[in-house]
C-alpha cells in the first residue's frame, strides 16, 4: 500500500532514481514525455483563448480560466494515478519512478556539461551552440565569459525550478502537488512573459509560478550556499551573497539560488542581457565577483549543483527516517 512509503521516502528515492538513470531517450521517442504533452495543452489553450483582439482585461480572465482548468486537471489526474498506484503491492515504487520522471537532475547536468564541452572542444560556436538549449538570451552575443555566467545562471535556477521545487510539492500534496507545480512551471515558462501577447495572458501562470517557487527558491539557494565548499567557496560569504543580493533580482525567486551560486563561486552573474526581442539592463549579483567566467567555472558550478542534490535528497531522506 502507499502507507508503506511516505512521501518523504518516495521523494527521496525518486531523486537516486534520476540521478542514475535520468530520462533515457529511448523511451520518449516511442511515447511522448508528460512535460511535451503538458506543453501541447497549454499550447492549445494558448492558440484557442489568447485572442490578440480582445481587451487585455478579457484576456486575462481567460488566461486565469485557462491556468485554473490545467491545475484541476493536474489535480485529478495526480489523485487518479496515485490512488490507483497506491493499491497495488509495489505502487509506492511506482509513485516514485513516475516522479523521478519529472525531477531534472540529470538531465540538467547533462545540459550544462554540455556548454562546457562545447566551449573546450569548439570555442565559442561549440558553446553558443550548446547555451542555446537551456538559456533565452541571444546566443549570438555571449562571448565566452557570457555564456559561462549563462550556463551558471541556468544550474542555480533551474535547481530551484526543476529539482527542488517538484520534490517540495511531491512531499506535501502527493503526485497532484507535484502534477500541479508542474503544469504551472511549464505555463510560466511558455506564456508568462511580458510580452505584447502573453503579458494579459500569462499574468495569472507567472504570478502563481512566483507563488509556488517562493519557498523552494530560498531552500535551493541555502543547499548550494551549503555545498559551497566542493568548489572551494565558503558557506559564509555564499549565504551573505544570497541574502544580501537575491533581492536585487527581477525574479522575487530566482535571485536566491543564483545569489548563492555567484558568491559560492565568487563570479557576478545575473547583470545586462540580451535577448531576441528586449535588452535587460540588470545589477550584477555579487558585483564585487569576477566577471571572467569560463567552462572551468561551469564544471565548479556543476560539483556544486552535485552536492547540493546530494544534500537535497539527503534531507527528505532523514525526514522519511524520523517521521
Amino acid at each position: 500500500m502507499i502507507g508503506a512509503l511516505s512521501h518523504s521516502a518516495m521523494v527521496a528515492l525518486a531523486l537516486v532514481l534520476d540521478a542514475l538513470i535520468g530520462d533515457p531517450p529511448q523511451i520518449w521517442r516511442r511515447i511522448p514525455h508528460p512535460a511535451a504533452l503538458a506543453g501541447h495543452a497549454i499550447g492549445y489553450l494558448d492558440n484557442r483563448l489568447n485572442i490578440q483582439n480582445l481587451p487585455a482585461g478579457s484576456r486575462r480572465l481567460r488566461g486565469i480560466a485557462a491556468i485554473t482548468l490545467l491545475v484541476v486537471a493536474a489535480l485529478i489526474i495526480g489523485w487518479l494515478i496515485e490512488t490507483i498506484l497506491g493499491a497495488l503491492p509495489f505502487g509506492s515504487l511506482l509513485i516514485a519512478f513516475l516522479a523521478a520522471i519529472l525531477i531534472a537532475q540529470r538531465s540538467l547536468f547533462e545540459h550544462v556539461a554540455a556548454v562546457a564541452r562545447g566551449l573546450k572542444s569548439d570555442g565559442l560556436a561549440g558553446g553558443r551552440a550548446a547555451v542555446a538549449h537551456i538559456v533565452g538570451r541571444d546566443p549570438s552575443q555571449l562571448d565566452e565569459a557570457g555564456i559561462s555566467r549563462a550556463a551558471i545562471e541556468s544550474t542555480a535556477e533551474n535547481f530551484s525550478d526543476g529539482v527542488v521545487a517538484p520534490a517540495f510539492w511531491f512531499v506535501l500534496l502527493g503526485m497532484p502537488g507535484l502534477l500541479a507545480y508542474k503544469i504551472v512551471n511549464t505555463a510560466d515558462s511558455m506564456v508568462g512573459y511580458r510580452t505584447q501577447r502573453h503579458e494579459a495572458f500569462g499574468w495569472a501562470s507567472a504570478r502563481l509560478d512566483d507563488v509556488l517557487n517562493w519557498i523552494p527558491a530560498r531552500l535551493s539557494g541555502a543547499l548550494i550556499a551549503l555545498a559551497a565548499p566542493a568548489c572551494g567557496g565558503r558557506i559564509k560569504i555564499a549565504l551573505a551573497t544570497m541574502v544580501q543580493d537575491a533581492g536585487i533580482h527581477r525574479s522575487p525567486n530566482a535571485g536566491w539560488p543564483e545569489a548563492a551560486m555567484a558568491g559560492a563561486l565568487g563570479i557576478a552573474l545575473a547583470g545586462p542581457r540580451t535577448y531576441p526581442d528586449r535588452v535587460v539592463d540588470d545589477p550584477f549579483l555579487n558585483a564585487g565577483g569576477r566577471l571572467d567566467a569560463t567552462a572551468d567555472d561551469i564544471r565548479r558550478s556543476l560539483r556544486v549543483f552535485v552536492i547540493a542534490c546530494i544534500l537535497h535528497a539527503v534531507l527528505y531522506g532523514a525526514l522519511a527516517l524520523v517521521f
